[in-house]
């Protein structure tokens, strides 16, 4: 076995964090565990791992769910396509007749990329591959002195095959927990303590003081400013809510009523605007009952700027076309952005 290889997996044995999909060779669990963890902190993603398979807990009743439950058991998480993509793909496992049991047919799966097949076939099976996230490429960025961006395809194929090149055949699994585990740790994007790493006479980044410049990334992401304006409109009983179905953000979620601009609005002229009078007229006897802005929701590729404006309306609510009058009491039924969650439980709910 390579020498960085098996100091890699002696500091796991001591260093790695117990974590319940460790715990099993379970097909079905690893993958809810990798989808999950997708763009999200352990400690975050623990718990809903733990809520998730608990409500389905089997592929099978995960592919039956009706989709609004799976989206409400992933409310909060954000990227709610895995969500989407999770459902489609446990409908393909169902129809397979089994788990995939190869990486190729493991890579097949809707939602399930390079790296999230080799974790599952290689967690699972024990399948020789090299599993590439974003830790392990900033460990063997480091380690090897690689300058190739990591966002490129070059970069990607160098890093793939230097893992790959350093993985030992008969212990696939705990080499790929490892390094994705000191990467998480040990060698973490800034200011790691180098002079603890027991790899650090094996860095270049460690030799050639560049740890602060590596991984090298060709670009970063745009970040787009957009202006939502929210009407919560309600009576003492419901209010109103409309799924969204547009290819854009929190698709296949509900929301409130949305007014949105091409910049930001005082509150007199947003109460001014055709679109708010339109609604008034709309819903039945209402008054307007104030607002809350300022809201700043942070998005991967947006900033969200949000109002919320209030309108309750006096005896039956008026439900428009594309529209569903919801009962306070089902609320908990329905997936909301957890922009509007927080609002209706913290700021304006009359419950």
């Amino acid at each position: 076995m390579n020498e960085i290889s098996a100091r890699l997996l002696k500091w796991y044995d001591f260093h790695c964090r117990e974590l319940p999909w460790r715990a099993t060779r379970n097909p079905y669990y690893i993958w809810i565990s990798e989808i999950i963890l997708q763009q999200t902190r352990v400690s975050q993603g623990y718990d809903y791992f733990l809520r998730f398979i608990e409500r389905f807990p089997t592929v099978e009743s995960l592919a039956v769910a009706p989709e609004d439950d799976v989206m409400r058991m992933w409310q909060g998480l954000g990227y709610y396509s895995r969500a989407r993509n999770l459902h489609a793909a446990a409908k393909q496992i169902v129809a397979m007749g089994h788990f995939p049991d190869t990486y190729e047919s493991i890579s097949s799966l809707k939602g399930v990329g390079d790296y999230t097949a080799a974790a599952i076939a290689s967690f699972a099976y024990d399948i020789p591959k090299a599993a590439v996230d974003g830790n392990v490429c900033r460990l063997w960025a480091r380690m090897f002195g690689i300058d190739d961006a990591i966002d490129t395809a070059l970069g990607k194929q160098v890093i793939s095959a230097v893992a790959q090149s350093l993985l030992p055949l008969n212990d696939a699994a705990k080499y790929n927990q490892a390094s994705m585990e000191f990467g998480a740790l040990q060698c973490i994007p800034r200011n790691p303590n180098c002079d603890v790493c027991p790899l650090s006479d094996k860095c270049v980044a460690y030799a050639e003081d560049r740890v602060g410049v590596l991984p090298v990334k060709s670009h970063k992401v745009k970040v787009t400013p957009r202006f939502l304006s929210y009407l919560y409109i309600h009576n003492e009983e419901m209010l109103l809510l409309r799924k969204r179905t547009a290819k854009d953000i929190w698709r296949n979620l509900y929301e409130l009523v949305l007014i949105e601009s091409a910049d930001e609005m005082s509150e007199d002229a947003f109460l001014a605007t055709p679109e708010f009078a339109a609604w008034q007229t709309r819903v039945g006897d209402n008054v307007y009952k104030g607002c809350v802005r300022g809201v700043k929701h942070v998005l991967s590729h947006r900033i969200l700027h949000t109002s919320f404006y209030e309108l309750e309306v006096h005896g039956k609510l008026v439900c428009p076309d594309g529209y569903v009058c919801i009962p306070f009491a089902d609320l908990d039924h329905y997936a909301l952005p957890r922009l509007i969650d927080k609002y209706l439980k913290n700021e304006k709910s009359p419950l």
